[in-house]
């Protein structure tokens, strides 16, 4: 079949390119760890080019380039790797002549151009492909099953590479935010011990008073970074996950029957829905009883009073999705934009007089992702309510690789 230049975007290609934006690869330096992969790959066919691409939304970003071609990117019309994303098993053109849509890239119609081309995707562990490992040459070439079997392995291994260092970055900055939150929770203490120092002065009469107004200022100052301290400690244990069977049917019902006393207070009502028989999950069991409580409660926290809760838990392929849905006030799309970012200021406010920290749902992304999950939030607008949505594999895999079927998801959508 041929394929036009209008169909090389594929339908998910938002989701996908999110997906690209996260691993912060694009427009990077060289690197030997890439290199030697591809070099690797270079060897194993012995052509005479290997590439690592990443397909962006515009171009195609060549990460590793062992070849004549003095470029670090090439329009994304013109790439085969825009047509090799499409297939999840490994693309091959034995002879791109024989292939009329191939001649409309100026790097395969012209003297010395793409003869022969070999290219195993880059599939991240929700199921999209960022671009392709891909071997090269001049001249049309044949290849054995064991040299693909060898091109996709490599391929696997770019993306582990890339998902460790997503997080290795992710836990450096959540190092950085720790520090961020401990200045945060200290101004206000800080500007107490001030006022008070400054009205001592002015009135010697209210020593006493005001002494005792930064005593607790203090004590408030050093239980806070007590915690934080702690916490930072921890923090290396805590991206750890502690993987086990969790019993997602008993951990959801126990949940909801902790919140229904905090849900009648405002006259909200709470129902679940859960699939019989639904499978447990490999997870750890803490943090996601931390997610699914932060969502609860949230719920609760922005939902008006007499409306109704609905939690659903269901088997979709080979993941649990969850659905945390409410009648609250609704998010619009500079909301939505921004719902997973620390100290967001969102449009939505407690309906109950509650706290907010502003960082709950930054560590519940954080906890979902760990998981290799995913999570977003649906809107139709403003006091039309939201719908929290979670995807897990039920089955965990430290490497990142999954038998799962591709899960769409993102930070943020609107309906």
């Amino acid at each position: 079949m041929t394929m036009t230049k209008k169909s090389l975007i594929p339908k998910d290609d938002g989701l996908r390119l999110e997906k690209l934006r996260d691993y912060q690869i694009l427009d990077t330096h060289s690197e030997d760890t890439f290199d030697n992969i591809a070099l690797m790959a270079l060897q194993v066919f012995g052509t005479s080019s290997a590439f690592i691409t990443f397909v962006d939304e515009n171009r195609v970003f060549l990460k590793s380039n062992l070849s004549p071609l003095n470029k670090n990117e090439i329009h994304r019309n013109d790439s085969i790797c825009s047509r090799a994303i499409f297939h999840n098993e490994v693309t091959v053109y034995n002879d791109t002549h024989n292939e009329p849509e191939l001649l409309e890239s100026p790097y395969v119609s012209a003297d010395g151009g793409i003869r022969f081309y070999a290219g195993a995707p880059l599939k991240s562990p929700e199921g999209f492909n960022m671009g392709t490992i891909c071997v090269t040459d001049s001249v049309p070439r044949e290849c054995t099953p064991e040299q693909l079997t060898i091109l996709k392995t490599l391929s696997k291994i770019i993306i582990d590479k890339l998902e460790n260092k997503m997080r290795y970055r992710k836990s450096l900055e959540s190092q950085v935010n720790l520090m961020n939150i401990a200045l945060h929770e200290i101004k206000n203490p800080l500007a107490s011990i001030k006022l008070a120092n400054e009205i001592i002065t002015k009135n010697t009469a209210t020593a006493e008073r005001m002494t005792v107004n930064i005593k607790s200022a203090v004590d408030n100052i050093q239980k806070k970074l007590s915690e934080y301290l702690a916490h930072s400690e921890l923090e290396e244990k805590d991206m750890a996950l502690n993987i086990q069977d969790v019993d997602i049917t008993a951990m959801f019902k126990r949940l909801v029957n902790n919140f229904e006393l905090l849900a009648h207070r405002k006259k909200q009502k709470i129902e679940l829905y859960i699939d019989d028989n639904l499978p447990s999950v490999e997870a750890d069991r803490e943090k996601i009883l931390d997610v699914l409580h932060n969502l609860l409660s949230n719920a609760i926290k922005y939902s008006y009073h007499n409306t109704t809760i609905k939690v659903s838990a269901r088997e979709a392929g080979n993941y649990l999705h969850i659905e945390v849905k409410d009648e609250g006030q609704g998010l619009n799309f500079n909301d939505l934009q921004k719902l997973f970012t620390k100290f967001a200021k969102l449009s939505s406010k407690p309906t109950g007089k509650e706290t907010s920290t502003g960082i709950g749902l930054s560590i519940t992304k954080s906890f979902v992702e760990l998981h290799r999950g995913n999570i977003y939030a649906m809107s139709p607008g403003k006091e039309k309510g939201t719908t929290f949505i979670v995807s897990l594999p039920f089955k965990y895999s430290a490497s990142g690789q999954q038998a799962a079927e591709a899960v769409p998801g993102n930070s943020y959508k609107q309906a």
